[in-house]
């Protein structure tokens, strides 16, 4: 679940009440013993107008302290000794993006001492965290995987909750915001981002008693623009991908406020970087959540599209953003999706596939990545690798003669060929010979040996020639026939070594080719060696 973000670190506060030089008061709450709920202020208190007069206690300009280690960092050269896995080789320049990787989202303090053997320590305690973090093999060192997660477009937050002055929860103690845009971007029309703002206001208000209201002058709890590289807030931006946006914690000044990168290419569909999808979980942030480490949570740091139309807010955000402001009574998609735990003792799958010696495991709108060379199995979002494939997928199987993965949605059938769909796809089911009233296809599986792909739909399955591409005589021909003991439905099968691995529900039936019957039953989550 997404932690509500916080102004963290060892700062102590005198007394209960903290007094700003400013004018009129805040709408911010914090939770705990150092302050009681809300603050006074006297005088102007904006940072916006004041232009950076900070108070002592520098609770106006949240982790403030990370910013000066920023910018110090920025001075020194690459100070900070890198381990390295042996079995790849990294530039100079890649090391130091690695270093700034970490320095910007990990609190990683540049090493002005040049005490190496410490600072080799604490480089491999940050490696360490972040490949905790995203679910990688925590080995400490930088490797091919975590450099390339690392090049990933994501959001300019930091991971870690130690950046920030106060280690309590931060909330608006008003559940009546208000936001206001004070530039906009050339890639849209005007009301093309105002909409795709109001919409991810609203993917908030629908789970909250929270109400967002857009005003058009004077200060608003929420100030969103667009800038491009330094802007004016000490996070600066870096050009094209890298960091899309950031958003500060409730608070005084920044607090709240949301800017958004204007070198990105922003849209409102699956080109560049989608401005509803970003907005939404910058807002988030602007709410008080941190950055969660479910890759299906909108709060997960690393951006991916996930369809033009239809979000539901994910469970884990839910939870996260409910935790600070309760639940609302106006919920419109009270089922809200929740990412798939592969050690489930219930656990069903709905596809499975080879793909160039990895095996694709589907679920709902993601799939797990296992590589005989990774200990763990990866989780990723069906979208972040296709973005014009359906959400959810009803069967997948690969023709590596052709180096093509068909995955099968309902009746239609897209041919990919690593990351693209093959031009022509997607195409009905019944152009392969099925009848035209066939609905889908439960589960499929290429069997190498024969050439043939063995198609299953309801109690029966159909044989197809990948040679001839026509189906065979005397499909369809009733499961039961061919392979009793496995049931009348199969969810997903695969082929191995002269086996078929059927799936129904939370089990697995090793099936024999040449004996032709079961050997073993499974459970499901046995894929991932639970």
């Amino acid at each position: 679940m997404p932690k509500p973000q916080s102004w963290g670190g060892k700062k102590k506060w005198p007394s209960k009440h903290v007094y700003l030089q400013g004018q009129g008061s805040s709408n911010l709450s914090l939770s705990g013993d150092s302050l009681e709920q809300g603050y006074k202020c006297k005088g102007n208190c904006s940072l916006r107008h004041l232009g950076f007069r900070l108070h002592k206690f520098n609770i106006m300009q949240p982790r403030l302290s990370a910013v000066f280690f920023f910018l110090l960092g920025l001075s020194f050269c690459l100070t900070v000794p890198i381990p390295l896995d042996d079995s790849h080789e990294f530039t100079e320049e890649d090391l130091r993006f690695a270093e700034r990787y970490l320095r910007t989202h990990y609190d990683l303090r540049p090493n002005p001492t040049g005490i190496m053997k410490k600072s080799a320590n604490t480089m491999a305690s940050k490696l360490r965290e972040m490949q905790a973090f995203f679910g990688l093999e925590v080995t400490g060192k930088l490797d091919e995987e975590t450099y390339e997660l690392m090049q990933k477009p994501r959001c300019g937050v930091p991971d870690v909750g130690e950046y920030n002055f106060f280690p309590r929860k931060l909330k608006w103690s008003n559940t009546n915001l208000t936001y206001r845009i004070m530039s906009y971007t050339s890639d849209l029309r005007r009301a093309e981002v105002e909409r795709a703002f109001k919409r991810a206001f609203k993917v908030w208000s629908d789970v909250t008693p929270l109400n967002f209201t857009r005003i058009r002058s004077g200060t608003a709890d929420i100030m969103i623009s667009f800038g491009t590289k330094e802007h004016g807030d000490f996070y600066p931006f870096d050009g094209p991908s890298g960091l899309l946006a950031h958003a500060f914690p409730p608070g005084p000044d920044y607090g709240g406020d949301a800017h958004f990168d204007d070198d990105e290419t922003w849209s409102d569909d699956s080109r560049g970087y989608n401005l509803f999808l970003v907005a939404a979980h910058e807002f988030g942030h602007s709410l008080g959540l941190e950055h969660s480490r479910d890759p299906g949570a909108l709060m997960f740091p690393i951006y991916t599209y996930t369809g033009k139309s239809g979000f539901v807010l994910p469970d884990d955000d839910v939870q996260g953003i409910q935790e600070l402001y309760g639940a609302g009574d106006r919920d419109p998609n009270p089922k809200h999706p929740k990412t798939p735990e592969k050690c489930a003792a219930d656990l069903s799958i709905d596809a499975i596939t080879k793909l160039r010696g990895e095996m694709l495991v589907f679920k709902d709108r993601f799939f797990w990545r296992l590589h005989p060379q990774m200990v763990e199995a990866e989780l990723v979002l069906i979208k972040s690798f296709w973005p014009e494939l359906p959400n959810k997928i009803d069967a997948a199987y690969e023709n590596p003669i052709k180096d093509l993965v068909f995955m099968f949605k309902g009746k239609k059938v897209w041919a990919m060929n690593g990351y693209d769909i093959v031009e022509g796809f997607p195409k009905k089911i019944y152009e392969m010979g099925f009848p035209k009233e066939m609905k889908r296809i439960d589960a499929v599986v290429h069997i190498d040996d024969t050439g043939k792909t063995l198609f299953f739909t309801g109690n029966k399955y159909w044989s197809y020639d990948e040679e001839t591409e026509v189906m065979d005589t005397g499909s369809p021909k009733f499961i039961e026939d061919e392979f009793a003991g496995i049931g009348d439905r199969v969810d997903a099968v695969y082929h191995r070594n002269g086996y078929l691995y059927f799936f129904n529900g939370p089990l697995q039936f090793e099936y024999s080719i040449w004996s032709k019957r079961i050997v073993r039953i499974l459970h499901t989550n046995s894929l991932f060696w639970c």
